[in-house]
């Protein structure tokens, strides 16, 4: 695989490294280039080869350690150089990972690509709270939306379509938009004791998980002070986890 003019847009899983896929773990330890995002483990990071180039393109607080477009123009020209590239990203790599701009580009400038899929955090970090994302007489489908746009801007999202709660709504990136999304799906019809709940850093040995209701889960965040990556789910699924959850369990009543 070395050598092979070729791009991997890569899932690395929600957070916990026994979470990667054997696919995964085989193209990265085969790269001669990886370029990663910050919620890549160091774990993971482990695993490229000493003689692979390690380039970081991660952002934090909104803030690009490289724009877009160039991390797209850098994989084409790491591949044009007959390196065998890895772009591993947190979670997958088509949800919320910009993994479709990023294959757009590649198959425009005819540069082969594969896409390995990830545990997505949604399914990853639930289940492993032995919570389900959807349950009969609960839940019969589930929606993912990101809550992250620019500074200062409003969500633009279809809040009555989001409002019904017969769905698990799970936003992505949505901590600091959190009062906004409350606020908005209550306006929208979505009742004000639906079940809600906040991860941050799912799956980890630090996960922290707080619980309670649309309309009360924002001060419960802020008086938790949870430290981002944040997943944030709606619905009344999150009952289950009084019966389900084991550590959840004990988490949830010791939150605020």
């Amino acid at each position: 695989m070395a050598g092979e003019a070729k791009v991997y847009l890569v899932g690395a899983g929600p957070g916990d490294p026994e979470l990667i896929t054997l696919k995964a773990l085989r193209v990265l330890r085969a790269a001669d280039a990886v370029v990663y995002d910050r919620l890549v483990s160091d774990e993971i990071l482990s695993e490229i080869p000493d003689h692979a180039a390690r380039i970081y393109v991660g952002k934090e607080g909104g803030t690009h350690s490289l724009p877009q477009s160039e991390i797209s123009d850098l994989l084409v020209t790491l591949a044009r150089q007959g390196k065998s590239v890895v772009r591993l990203k947190g979670g997958d790599p088509y949800i919320f990972g910009r993994g479709g701009e990023e294959a757009l580009v590649l198959a425009r400038e005819g540069v082969d690509f594969e896409v390995v899929p990830g545990v997505t955090a949604a399914s990853g970090v639930m289940a492993g709270l032995n919570v389900p994302l959807t349950h009969r007489g609960l839940a019969n489908g589930v929606r993912f939306v990101t809550g992250q746009c620019g500074k200062n801007v409003p969500l633009d999202l279809n809040w009555k379509s989001l409002a019904d709660p017969d769905t698990t709504l799970v936003v992505y990136m949505g901590l600091a938009k959190l009062p906004e999304i409350s606020a908005e799906l209550i306006k929208a019809g979505m009742p004000a004791d639906q079940p809600a709940m906040a991860v941050s850093k799912g799956t980890l040995q630090t996960e922290t998980v707080v619980a309670g209701t649309i309309a009360t889960l924002p001060k419960l965040v802020k008086d938790t002070r949870l430290a981002p990556p944040v997943l944030i789910v709606i619905g009344r699924v999150v009952t289950l986890a009084e019966s389900l959850g084991r550590d959840l369990v004990r988490q949830i009543r010791e939150s605020p």
